[in-house]
């Protein structure tokens, strides 16, 4: 199999695994919502655990694995599996110590952090003392989501990538259980929340771990901290993880100023952050796992011919599958909205609230997955400097728009201002790696583009003509509105491949020839 079928056949397993923790992302959402609503009790729960969530997205699951697989790749092909092994149990060995400490320092100082994060919450010393509890609580799951970060990247570099792409699964589980067993039997319900996200780290760990051990790596400590593959990692990781950090980052600030703005706020931008993460993670984030070992490979043999050949191949193939789910959730967003979470505490002005910010955070949903591919193509190469400087240039922007529109669009201005900064992040990006490159298949990957967009516009036109209606104000009957909703998916879905194959799409043809081959193999 060449590249380009290595790395879609891992961006679907990766995309399928993703899909399912994904669902079981919004069974735990929307039974948050059914427990604690639009409310301050559950802004108190999304602002705690923002803290280690940004702290996983920067430390364990986005810079480790930037800085760690093409690292361990290059030592896998240049000395060997043994010394590769014995890296990867180093790297175990001080992710256990420093983030340990780390985690320590976070207990002991939540209530300077949650000060930090959520200012507004000071004038209610009710709702800041929770805050503070419950992200003491949770520190703990940094360290867990970091181990299972480096086993993760471990597992990535020999071309494994199922088991630890369903690993996230695991901490969606454990929340559904203890809310469920536990919220109804406590004095603050809440706290059942916290308990289930510590417990999901320690299962997505564990779950990883029998697969580890088959590959023959191993978990004996290993102190050479002066190990040059360790060194080369930590040169790396610094830069990696400010780069990493846009996304969050860019929530972080947004979560500061929505603490200013009427309550509820902060629960709409998370619920539509939630959703527009669907197609981030199952696809953007999935690619991006997905090409890093295959681009590593090839910058470590000098191969920057296929290098370019499977950039191309692999954001041309993004785009083709994001822009259409992107153009999906801006018109149905209020359907979407209203069929998984309008139930309970969570009324139709918090369903309205919730789309009104969802519409403008999509709008940068094909930068934030493009940026992931771009981004790895740095990394492959171990140059994790640009995409910091580019980094900076976008949060100052999203920090200036977010003052320029939270004032006329409330929490919907926030928003925009955080897709417009990944939109500017996306062409940096793009435009230093063409010029470190020489040439990345500009023109092949905007006709694409173009293409794309073309068929998403009718599919999205279909879509508001099938669902457009009253039915989308009212609670319940949700199995006649999921029946809806389905099936103008479905009917959107073939429309968007239809007009796409009549403009001659070179994805449709590759996802085409790649079921012929898995058919014909079955036969």
């Amino acid at each position: 199999m060449d590249g380009k079928g290595h790395i879609a056949k891992a961006a679907g397993l990766i995309s399928i695994a993703t899909f399912i923790s994904r669902v079981l992302g919004y069974v735990k959402d929307m039974i948050l919502a059914v427990f604690f609503g639009a409310t301050g009790l559950s802004d108190t729960f999304f602002v705690a655990f923002r803290i280690p969530n940004l702290l996983r997205e920067l430390f364990a699951e986005g810079s480790m694995s930037s800085a760690f697989i093409p690292v361990l790749t290059e030592h896998q092909t240049k000395q060997g599996l043994q010394e590769a092994r014995k890296l990867v149990r180093i790297t175990f060995t001080f992710v256990l110590i420093f983030v340990g400490l780390f985690c320590l320092f976070g207990v002991i100082f939540a209530p300077a952090i949650v000060t930090s994060i959520a200012p507004g919450f000071l004038g209610v010393p009710e709702k800041f003392s929770l805050t503070v509890l419950l992200t003491r609580g949770m520190f703990p799951f940094l360290l867990f989501v970091s181990l299972a970060a480096v086993v993760m990247g471990a597992l990535n570099t020999k071309r494994i990538f199922f088991i630890p792409a369903l690993a996230p699964a695991m901490l969606n589980v454990a929340i559904i259980a203890t809310v469920l067993s536990l919220a109804p039997r406590m004095e603050q319900p809440v706290i059942s929340v916290a308990i289930g996200v510590v417990l999901g780290g320690i299962i997505q760990l564990a779950f990883q771990l029998p697969s580890f051990f088959k590959n023959g790596y191993g978990l004996r400590p290993e102190y050479d901290f002066r190990h040059p593959g360790l060194k080369k990692m930590s040169i790396l990781i610094l830069p990696a993880t400010m780069g990493m950090a846009v996304a969050q980052i860019n929530i972080f600030v947004s979560t500061i100023l929505a603490s200013y703005l009427p309550e509820g706020s902060i629960t709409y931008l998370y619920y539509s952050m939630r959703l527009i993460q669907f197609p981030i993670g199952v696809f953007g984030v999935a690619m991006g796992m997905a090409v890093l070992p295959t681009l590593s490979e090839h910058a470590v043999k000098g191969e920057f011919d296929k290098l370019r050949d499977d950039f191309s191949f692999a954001l041309r193939l993004l785009f083709f599958i994001t822009v259409p789910a992107m153009v999906g959730l801006i018109v149905l967003r209020e359907p979407i909205v209203n069929i998984l979470f309008q139930r309970g505490k969570f009324d139709y002005a918090a369903t309205i609230g919730t789309a009104q910010a969802l519409f403008f955070y999509s709008l940068g949903i094909w930068a934030i997955v493009g940026v992931r591919v771009v981004t790895a193509s740095f990394y492959s190469m171990q140059d994790t400097k640009t995409p910091v400087k580019i980094a900076v240039v976008a949060l100052l922007t999203n920090i200036i728009l977010s003052f320029v529109f939270m004032k006329p669009l409330k929490h919907s201005g926030l928003a925009l201002a955080n897709a417009l900064a990944s939109i500017l992040n996306f062409f940096l990006l793009f435009y230093f790696l063409r010029k470190r490159l020489k040439r990345i298949d500009a023109r092949r990957i905007i006709k694409s583009f173009m293409k794309v967009s073309f068929a998403s516009a009718f599919m999205g036109l279909a879509g508001w003509f099938l669902l457009h209606g009253d039915l989308w104000r009212q609670s319940g009957r949700s199995m006649e509105k999921a029946g809806y909703l389905s099936g103008a998916i479905i009917i959107c879905t073939g429309f968007y491949i239809l007009i796409g194959y009549f403009l001659k799409s070179e994805e449709i043809g590759h996802v085409i020839n790649l079921i012929r081959k898995k058919i014909q193999r079955g036969n």
